[in-house]
């Protein structure tokens, strides 16, 4: 396998070079690992799935994502806002059931089904955040996403509501990339996680000056090209990889998990997805990454990043972002803040889960 010639993106076209399959297992490591190979599935997907779940560029139009919240629905945003003006209380013990808020419980609801059902990515457009404080704002999301599902952690310290945004550090071992300007390439959220999160929720509070683009993927349908263009490449990947943990986790315990990225119950297709941290988790472990690896690493960057199976969504001041975090796969590109701190890029996250415990290991 061999990368010769740079695309667009500023990654590499891949070019596969065709050699006998091989076995390849984990060499003994030199720490301690996180042991999740229990979800290494006997089954693998083998056939194409063509259903609506392997959607492509070509099936989507991006505003059947979009749910526009009307003058009915504002109103009644207003009127919770100023209820929990009215009678102070910590963000965390708000819950839906304390308002009478209808038309934003069917938004909602339309929202649920698009994730959980449907292509798999939900935009709410948009919250009035020029008419209240973020204190409300972020109150008024916590409320809304429980509508959704229920909130876990999003560190291992319990924090449950995340600030997204740059704060100068670079990508490296606990240090996020959602706490950088760096691009992100197609992904799930927590994929090194022991139970990673089913739905993610953003809610824009700022937007960048220039760049930070959502996109999104299919993983059935990333999954369908990699079956019919690199099959070994894709068997590797339900094997167990190591993961970098990113340093969320208590003290003395491992920096890497090991788990494979593609699973497959005889039914549903889930995925962790995260290139860079599978590549960091190597790095980490101090274990030198093998060809078959490496390779199969490059063809599910080379095949997602083909504009066929993408669409792009915009994020933008007030919208409320939703998506399925097992099947599909999100990117963010490389962003350029404000030079005024107060119109930096800020964008307030949520992870949703309806089973094992809230805390972040689950």
């Amino acid at each position: 396998m061999h990368c010769h010639e740079s695309t667009g993106s500023g990654r590499c076209r891949f070019h596969y070079k065709r050699t006998r399959r091989t076995e390849v297992s984990i060499p003994v490591l030199k720490i301690a690992c996180v042991d999740l190979t229990h979800e290494q599935t006997s089954t693998r997907l083998q056939h194409v799935i063509d259903d609506e779940r392997a959607w492509t560029a070509h099936d989507i139009d991006p505003d059947n994502c979009i749910l526009k919240i009307g003058s009915e629905a504002e109103s009644e945003i207003l009127r919770v806002v100023e209820q929990m003006r009215l009678n102070p209380l910590p963000k965390l013990l708000r819950t839906p059931s304390q308002f009478n808020m209808p038309a934003m419980s069917q938004i909602m609801k339309k929202s649920k089904a698009l994730v959980a059902k449907g292509l798999g990515v939900a935009v709410i457009d948009a919250l009035p955040l020029d008419q209240f404080d973020q204190n409300d704002a972020v109150a008024l999301f916590w409320v809304l996403g429980q509508l959704l599902g229920r909130p876990v952690a999003q560190k291992w310290d319990g924090t449950m509501l995340y600030d997204v945004r740059d704060t100068g550090q670079p990508y490296s071992y606990g240090v996020r990339g959602s706490y950088t300007n760096v691009e992100l390439f197609f992904h799930t959220d927590n994929a090194f996680g022991i139970v990673p999160p089913h739905y993610v929720g953003l809610m824009c509070v700022q937007p960048a000056a220039k760049g930070g683009t959502s996109r999104f993927c299919s993983l059935y349908s990333v999954h369908n090209r990699m079956l019919t263009d690199y099959t070994r490449q894709l068997e590797r990947l339900y094997r167990p990889l190591l993961w970098d943990r990113q340093a969320e986790h208590a003290r003395g315990q491992p920096k890497v998990a090991l788990a494979p990225m593609f699973r497959f119950d005889g039914e549903r297709l889930t995925a962790r997805a995260n290139v860079s941290l599978v590549r960091k988790g190597y790095e980490v472990a101090e274990v030198s990454m093998d060809a078959e690896t490496s390779d199969a690493l490059d063809a599910l960057e080379f095949v997602a990043d083909n504009p066929s199976l993408w669409f792009e969504l915009p994020l933008e001041r007030g919208h409320l972002q939703y998506l399925n975090n097992l099947e599909v796969g999100h990117y963010r590109s490389e962003f350029t803040d404000h030079s005024d701190p107060t119109l930096k890029r800020h964008l307030v996250r949520m992870w949703h889960r309806d089973t094992g415990y809230p805390t972040y290991d689950g």
